[in-house]
């Protein structure tokens, strides 16, 4: 049975792509970026929390950054939800006043892996296929309130735009945030390609063939080529022998400036060794980075947190931590602001769109239960619930 994506293939061209990407960022040699603090910052990876966009460990103000999706479309920081994949874009890290990394954002780009409908839902293995494509369900996979019993709300054929870190050895996308989504004029497919073939102008992304007969040369990106992780837009309807018509194929991963300071976290998307891998798709170059919990698990498929800085867009890496996928269960969501709506009966409120329950045991600081309400400032910890759809709360403090 497959498992999507080829390994060896795989393996063998991300190779070769990744070599090429730290050969021609680096020059051959560790470079820091250049002299001085950064004096900006990028950070990759899904939002785990509100007051501030919470991204990589980093707190981003985005109450006026630019907010927009991957097609460049004008988006609202209402917009912005927990699981989101996001590249935000701010000004240099600093230590806030409660000792938390602290940035203000100026761009924050939202960026699915997949838009398309439902054609198998498997309650018991927690998976969904989408565009041909097995998608995972974890633990931290936050389902849309839309969808009020998570994964069980949703139908065959019910269009969705599923967030998600791309599993390059099983050919899984691990989903990070499921919404339902109807009427899309464009699916959309992010993945790794494989099998490319020139003479008939097709090629693969996990099980999914995909023609891109109908593009011009000049409308591919440069980095089209096996083993590159690109973003493509399909047509609604399939071709001819059940094929996908591309409408569009993009890299869709912004550059970041030289000397960024930059924080990355998700899944390696290729390998080379311990020094020279890609988290989602963005080159690492660890030779003198420090690993604190070791390189023990480290290789494709595996989930890092990698910071550094940013040398013609390779991010040449001062930490890299790995962290044991089994851990995506243990995900802490934070969510900080005022109480915009509250069900005392159900022991629910709701704030930056996040339904939270205080029904379980909750360690309560500088208040009760009895002082909730409609707008009292509050700040949130906890996990989500076993349906993804709200957080349940382990601390509830209020801000005075």
């Amino acid at each position: 049975m497959s498992t999507g994506f080829p390994p060896l293939l795989s393996r063998r061209a991300a190779g070769v792509f990744l070599a090429a990407a730290l050969m021609g960022g680096c020059g051959g040699g560790v470079d820091s970026g250049g002299t001085g603090a950064p004096t900006s910052s990028f950070a990759s990876g899904p939002i785990t929390g509100f007051g501030s966009v919470i991204v990589a460990g980093v707190r981003f103000d985005e109450r006026n950054a630019a907010v927009r999706d991957a097609d460049g479309n004008a988006r609202s920081r209402d917009d912005l939800k927990l699981g989101m994949t996001v590249e935000a874009r701010g000004s240099a890290i600093v230590t806030d006043a409660k000792g938390n990394q602290a940035s203000t954002a100026m761009t924050i780009v939202l960026r699915s892996e997949l838009v398309g409908a439902v054609t198998a839902s498997d309650l018991a293995a927690r998976t969904l296929t989408v565009l041909g494509q097995t998608v995972e369900i974890t633990n931290a996979t936050v389902f849309d309130n839309a969808l009020v019993n998570g994964q069980a709300s949703l139908a065959l054929g019910d269009g969705v735009e599923v967030y998600a870190n791309v599993d390059a050895v099983n050919g899984r996308y691990i989903a990070t945030r499921v919404e339902r989504r109807s009427g899309a004029g464009a699916f959309v497919l992010r993945g790794v390609v494989s099998n490319l073939d020139p003479a008939t102008r097709s090629f693969s992304i996990g099980p999914t063939r995909v023609s891109y007969a109908g593009l011009s040369t000049a409308a591919l990106p440069a980095t089209f080529a096996n083993g590159a992780l690109l973003r493509v837009a399909l047509a609604v309807l399939p071709g001819a022998g059940g094929i996908r018509v591309a409408l569009g194929i993009d890299s869709q991963a912004a550059v970041p400036d030289d000397r960024d300071e930059a924080k990355l976290e998700g899944l390696v998307s290729a390998f080379l060794s311990s020094s020279a891998f890609s988290v989602d798709g963005r080159p690492v170059d660890a030779r003198a980075a420090e690993f604190p919990d070791g390189t023990s698990g480290l290789g494709l498929g595996a989930r890092v947190k990698a910071e550094g800085t940013i040398t013609a867009g390779v991010l040449v890496a001062s930490k890299v931590r790995v962290t044991n996928r089994g851990q995506d269960g243990d995900r802490d969501f934070e969510v900080s602001g005022s109480i915009a709506s509250l069900d005392s009966a159900g022991k629910t409120f709701v704030v930056r769109n996040v339904v939270v329950s205080y029904a379980g045991t909750v360690d309560f600081r500088d208040g009760s239960a009895g002082d909730l309400a409609v707008g009292r400032e509050v700040e949130v910890r906890g996990r989500l619930s076993a349906d993804g759809t709200r957080l349940l709360a382990t601390r509830i403090k209020f801000e005075r």
